[in-house]
């Protein structure tokens, strides 16, 4: 693939993909089919993916991180998405890490960062319900204290990683009457120490999707679930919507890193095909209407690359804020959609084939547009900064 040269790239990162690249090829790629009839990837993926320091590259050493910064996360990123991955969750790894380090106590930091870097723990978040998506504050599931600890009661839904999750930050009101003030976030670690669930954590089964179908996204039930009180994130309650609202630009960028990844990669993808497949004596390429429409496709690629490139670069300055952020995320998710669906058409019936990469593809791009906070939810922030 003739990858594109990204302006935040220097020597170091060149070598950094070229390990990411390597790990992918040899121990994603392969066992691609096989996770999306098992539903999950295999559970020492990330054992192995920790060994080598890529699932918090961004995170201090003094954590157990890499030292990098958001660059690192971005080449990794984007090489999952060159490959056709959407597999692995080390995304929603990542953002739990973020909340842990940015807003977590000293000794939680010290606890669980750790663990989540070098695979021992994998990370969930526990946000959506059934009657509430991108409306966080409509959240139903409660903590109450309990003397020196919390009951957790309440359900969840879509919840990736849930499956395989060792740690999940759960999204609970602990003053129902408050409405965004009375959320706060929780530290729940899913095993005892035999191993089992803790009392009252269900996990429900894993739910059957349009693509991404590797990735474990699964049901959550919570029974009475006693958590003590030093697992409320940061120590104090009432701050978990501040908190998810301050993580917000991680997350949101992270997403449009990866769906422009993917709309180059379909680009690639297609002019290949083109110009090797056939029609009326000649290469599909040579219509003009081939070619008009591969150069819209890639006229707007490069446009992308250009301000995903400047966020990029913000991040890593402290400097990108949650606009700019929500603009990624939207434009490059409904360019991903558009790319995919264009792409697709120009392999006729082997594009609506399982088969073809483009296919999966398209199917792993639908969902870019509903979570991390919809296209609609997008344009609301866009808008009231206008």
């Amino acid at each position: 693939m003739r990858y594109p040269n990204p302006s935040w790239m220097n020597s170091d990162l060149e070598f950094y993909r070229s390990n990411v690249r390597r790990f992918i090829e040899t121990e994603i790629t392969p066992n691609q089919h096989r996770w999306a009839k098992q539903q999950h990837v295999d559970r020492d993926l990330w054992n192995k993916a920790g060994d080598l320091g890529l699932l918090l590259a961004d995170v201090p050493e003094q954590y157990g991180g890499s030292d990098g910064d958001f660059t690192h996360m971005s080449v990794l990123f984007e090489e999952l998405a060159y490959a056709g991955d959407r597999s692995f969750g080390v995304h929603v790894h990542a953002i739990v890490a973020h909340y842990l380090l940015n807003q977590g106590t000293e000794a939680q930091k010290e606890k669980y960062l750790p663990k989540l870097a070098n695979g021992t723990m994998i990370g969930a978040i526990a946000m959506s319900e059934p009657g509430a998506g991108s409306d966080l504050q409509g959240v139903r599931t409660t903590a109450v204290k309990d003397g020196n600890d919390y009951l957790i009661n309440g359900s969840k839904i879509f919840i990736s990683n849930g499956y395989l999750a060792d740690l999940i930050i759960v999204v609970a009101k602990t003053d129902p009457t408050a409405g965004a003030k009375g959320t706060s976030l929780f530290l729940l670690e899913t095993k005892d120490a035999k191993g089992e669930n803790v009392k009252g954590f269900k996990v429900g089964r894993i739910l059957e999707k349009l693509g991404q179908k590797g990735q474990d996204t699964c049901e959550l039930f919570f029974d009475n679930v006693r958590v003590p009180a030093d697992s409320l994130l940061g120590g104090a309650e009432g701050r978990g919507f501040a908190h998810l609202m301050s993580e917000l630009p991680y997350e949101r960028l992270m997403l449009g890193v990866g769906a422009l990844a993917a709309v180059e990669m379909a680009i690639e993808m297609t002019l290949d095909y083109t110009k090797e497949r056939k029609a009326f004596g000649q290469a599909i390429f040579n219509f003009q209407n081939t070619r008009f429409k591969m150069a819209e496709l890639k006229s707007q690629a490069v446009v992308a690359r250009a301000f995903i490139d400047n966020c990029i670069e913000k991040i890593v300055q402290g400097k990108l804020d949650t606009v700019t952020a929500s603009i990624a995320k939207l434009h490059m998710s409904e360019l991903e959609g558009k790319v995919m669906d264009e792409c697709l058409q120009f392999f006729g019936g082997y594009g609506y084939m399982l088969e073809y990469p483009i296919a999966q593809m398209f199917a792993d791009a639908r969902v870019q547009r509903i979570y991390g906070g919809t296209s609609e939810i997008m344009k609301e922030i866009i808008a009231r900064s206008l």
